[in-house]
Parts: C-alpha cells; structure tokens; sequence
C-alpha cells in the first residue's frame, strides 16, 4: 500500500474505535386517575424523568428512600433528573395508593 492511502485507512481505524457517549434519555411517568404508570420504569442515572399529572389535583412522587419528593401541580409536566442507581419504591404523599417502582441502573 503506498503511504498516500495509509492515513484514510488510519483515520477510519481510529474513529471506528471510539466510543460514543450514550445520550440520556427522557422517561414519561404518568399520574392519572389515582394511578402512576407505568408501575414499572427502569432507567439509568442521568436520564430526565418526566411527570406527567393529567388529574385535576395535585399529585406527588416521594421516594421511600429520601432519593426524590417531586411535586406535581394538577394538569402540569415537571420534570427530574435520576442522579443515583438503585431500586426505588416511590408513592403519592396525598394519595398513599398510587405505588410505583424505578429502577436506575448505572
């Protein structure tokens, strides 16, 4: 191989083996009807999680763990970002029912 052709060749081989950054991702979590759902989210730290309250009072994601206690104004989307792993019970502090489960992997 002449050595004009070498540095395409190279410069493939090198970019080829860098890694991409994985982008993080945006996970919706739905209050409606005295209901989270899903009931089981899985995510990873970094991701931005979007609470979504469709009901016409307030709602509350509270962590059983002390990692998060999002509040949820009636018909309003506000949004967290997930910064440990682990597995967490979270419910609603006005409506003790509403019950969910995520899962932040690394």
């Amino acid at each position: 191989m002449r050595p004009g052709r070498c540095l395409p060749v190279l410069t493939i081989l090198l970019f080829g083996a860098m890694e991409v950054p994985a982008q993080a991702a945006t996970i919706q979590i739905t209050a409606t009807d005295l209901v989270f759902a899903p009931a089981e989210v899985s995510a990873k730290v970094g991701d931005t999680i979007e609470w979504i309250n469709k009901d016409m009072f307030a709602h509350n994601a509270t962590a059983r763990n002390g990692d998060f206690d999002v509040n949820m104004p009636p018909k309003k989307t506000v949004t967290s970002v997930l910064k440990k792993a682990g597995t967490v019970e979270y419910y609603c502090r006005y409506h003790p029912n509403m019950k969910a489960v995520l899962t932040v992997t690394p």
